[in-house]
């Protein structure tokens, strides 16, 4: 592990350790507080975040044995793409925070993270 990277190792045991915490939430606790709705909404900032953790922790995997210019990207891209669109949807359903406008700006860095990482593939030595 390139030690640069231990930021990264670090947030993505951070958002695997915050995704099983409030997907358990949801599954087993929120429903007597708040509507199905709200239920929803969690469940699914849970879905996008644990497939981005996913994918950040295959990107990190590709990063110690091929670093490239682009994977540091990607990863800020998805980073941040997990904390506006998750955590709006989070946010929205938990604490009743009115942040709807900021979820699609989360889906537009998921979805820019994707295309980096193709950019990253195709650019790759």
């Amino acid at each position: 592990m390139q030690r640069a990277d231990k930021p990264w190792w670090c947030l993505v045991a951070l958002s695997g350790a915050l995704m099983v915490i409030l997907g358990a939430y949801a599954a087993h606790g929120l429903a007597s507080r708040t509507t199905t709705a709200m239920v929803d909404i969690v469940e699914t900032g849970v879905r996008y975040q644990a497939w981005h953790t996913l994918a950040m922790l295959a990107v990190l995997a590709w990063r110690s044995q091929c670093p490239q210019p682009g994977q540091r990207i990607v990863l800020a891209l998805w980073a941040l793409g997990i904390t506006t669109f998750s955590g709006s949807l989070y946010l929205m359903a938990l604490v009743g925070l009115s942040v709807g406008i900021v979820t699609p700006i989360g889906g537009l860095l998921l979805m820019a993270g994707w295309l980096g990482l193709a950019v990253t593939a195709l650019l790759s030595r």
